[in-house]
């Protein structure tokens, strides 16, 4: 053992100066001692070192380190064979200020942004009604009462199962993991709800460890965070999946309001009755229109008025044609009696006759001058009832002295004109 421990001390002391970072958990320094030991603890997992520093160094310092605070320490290690023990002998001891720590977290919000994690398309939405809230909080904390006293008011019906957990210090992150982890794995929590009070920026570091950070993106159940108040924001406010400003904020939006949402059923069964009413109302009189109609109530009317319509115009037809006959009739009788009185049987009728050279033909040449027939020519005179046959004797004497004519005597040359045949037409 002598050996081993010789060994690891010289291997220690071989070892070069290092800067650590860490969260000072716990510090010892005596009144009348010149050495102040430290416990230097990682913030984000469960690792401490020892520190001894020389008073000297702690008492150079503008503000004394207290138990929290942040800080950034230069040494070389060493191994106390005697109990078995390494530490770290401070040599430099740097507080870590509050701009250059909300540098550090502006850096590692644009990490966290440029990997995606805060992305709005990976948000999921939270259930409408969750079957159980878990919460994340501080015990007996006013974030726990206000979570709950509003969530139940808005629905009563709620369960909530809660994990306490330090939100403030250097035993914060690791318990606030641990808790988010166990309700992440519990099939019936449906929303996780991460709940601290208000603060300084120094109270809330622990929600914007980069551990947490990593933890919240990496849960399958959604994530509200209600961290502090409106003005203050961790970087897990851009992780989580919905971002509340207080707690009280948080135990509303989990939970719906059964009075609205009494309310909004009542609207819709209204909206539906109204809706389902106007329709029965409409379709109601649609069916007394048709079972009212004329083609309902007297389906052979259609078929009577088409009939009456057939009859009306065969009737006007009839009408129009008994109306065209007649006038032609009247045309036809007009046409007639012009041709009776322009024609040569009227001519005949009133005494005249029509002598022609051919006896034999009815309608040989007609006498147009007396050298047409001399001593002895055979003539047929025509006249009203019928055509005679005659012979001419020649020009009448001048010396005679005879009685007037009858026109038939002028058309045969005289009464000494004798009749050969008679025939009648």
């Amino acid at each position: 053992m002598r050996a081993l421990t010789q060994r690891m001390t010289e291997y220690i002391a071989r070892a070069p100066a290092a800067w650590v970072e860490g969260q000072i958990a716990q510090i010892s320094l005596r009144p009348n001692s010149s050495v102040g030991y430290l416990t230097l603890r990682d913030p984000a997992v469960p690792m401490s070192l020892q520190l001894t520093c020389s008073r000297s160094v702690l008492m150079a310092l503008d503000a004394p380190p207290v138990e929290g605070s942040r800080v950034v320490v230069h040494g070389k290690f060493e191994f106390y064979p005697a109990r078995g023990s390494l530490s770290l002998r401070v040599d430099e001891l740097h507080p870590i200020g509050l701009g250059e720590l909300l540098a550090r977290l502006e850096r590692l919000r644009r990490l966290l942004a440029a990997e995606g994690l805060t992305a709005p398309a990976r948000k999921r939405r939270l259930p409408f009604l969750p079957r159980t809230v878990g919460l994340v909080t501080a015990r007996a904390s006013a974030a726990e009462s206000d979570v709950l006293a509003n969530a139940r008011a808005r629905w009563p019906a709620v369960e909530f199962r809660i994990e306490h957990a330090t939100v403030q210090g250097v035993n914060a992150v690791p318990t606030l993991i641990e808790a988010l982890t166990r309700l992440d794995a519990d099939p019936d929590v449906e929303v996780i709800v991460l709940a601290r009070g208000g603060g300084s920026v120094e109270d809330l570091l622990p929600f914007s460890d980069e551990t947490l950070c990593r933890a919240v993106a990496a849960c399958r159940t959604p994530v509200v965070a209600a961290i502090g108040h409106e003005p203050d924001h961790p970087i897990v406010d851009d992780v989580a999946d919905v971002r509340c400003s207080t707690p009280t904020d948080a135990g509303k939006r989990v939970v719906p309001d059964v009075a609205a949402e009494l309310r909004g059923v009542q609207q819709w069964r209204e909206r539906a009755r109204r809706a389902l009413l106007g329709w029965v109302t409409t379709e109601q009189v649609r069916l007394h229109r048709l079972t009212t109609s004329w083609a309902i109530t007297e389906p052979l009317a259609p078929l009577q008025q088409r009939a009456d319509q057939v009859t009306g115009l065969q009737t006007r037809a009839r009408t129009a044609l008994l109306h065209a006959l007649d006038r032609q009739d009247r045309d036809l009788a007009h046409r007639r009696a012009q041709l009776a009185v322009l024609g040569p049987a009227a001519t005949l009728a009133r005494g005249y006759a029509v002598v022609q050279l051919d006896p034999e033909h009815p309608g040989g040449p007609v006498l147009r001058s007396v050298d047409q027939a001399p001593d002895g020519t055979p003539l047929r005179i025509r006249v009203a009832d019928g055509s005679v046959l005659a012979r001419t004797v020649g020009p009448p004497r001048p010396a005679e002295t005879r009685t007037p004519a009858t026109p038939a005597e002028h058309a045969t040359g005289g009464p000494s004109a004798a009749p050969e045949q008679e025939t009648s037409r």
